[in-house]
Parts: structure tokens; C-alpha cells; sequence
């Protein structure tokens, strides 16, 4: 099992904060089955301020590739993510168009 560590920004607006979180307390059942069927075991989403840390532990099936093929050829993935997209903002130093930004792990205990 591998665990993987990103980063993201929100729009830095108490309203649209709120709002995502509502959003993410009932994730839609096909996004919540596209994770799964990626080789994606556990994820969790932490928020403070306007940053998000996402922690996600996958199986031996998981592929970066294979996560973004599946993902570009599901409909409902894709109108998910448009649609988080108005609340989300590339966090400082990410690639153009990238939005989760892998971090590196620097301390294991």
C-alpha cells in the first residue's frame, strides 16, 4: 500500500468555503465509486483556512495514469470536477491547469 499527500487552495470566500463542505459531506455516489474502482483504498480531505491536505492510501492496482484516463472518460467525473472548480484555486507554485499538487513526504515516524 502506498499513501499519497496533496495540496490545494479554495477560493478565499466563507461562503463558498461552506459551501464546498457541503458538497463534500454527500460526495455523489459515482465519484465516491470512480475513487474506488482506481485502486483508491482511503481518502481524507482536512481544510484550514482556505488550504486543503488530501491523504490518499491506494492499492497495487493504482496508477496515476490509470486514475486520469478513468477520470477523463467518466462523464459524471468530469461535471464534478467543473463544478468544484468554482471553489477551487491552484495552490502557489502548481503546474498550469494542475489542481491537487503532490507533496513530498519529509518526516516519517
Amino acid at each position: 500500500m502506498e499513501r499519497y499527500a496533496f495540496a490545494l487552495d479554495l477560493v478565499d470566500d466563507p461562503k463558498l468555503i461552506a459551501e464546498y463542505e457541503v458538497y463534500h459531506q454527500a460526495v455523489w455516489s459515482e465519484i465516491r465509486a470512480s475513487i474506488k474502482d482506481a485502486g483508491v483504498t482511503d481518502m481524507m480531505i482536512y481544510r484550514f483556512g482556505n488550504r486543503l491536505f488530501m491523504v490518499m492510501d491506494v492499492d497495487d492496482t493504482f496508477s496515476f495514469e490509470k486514475k486520469n484516463e478513468m477520470d477523463l472518460l467518466n462523464p459524471k467525473v468530469q461535471e464534478w470536477e467543473a463544478l468544484m472548480w468554482k471553489y477551487q484555486r491552484a495552490i502557489p507554485g502548481a503546474k498550469l491547469g494542475e489542481k491537487w499538487v503532490l507533496m513530498n513526504k519529509i518526516f516519517e515516524l
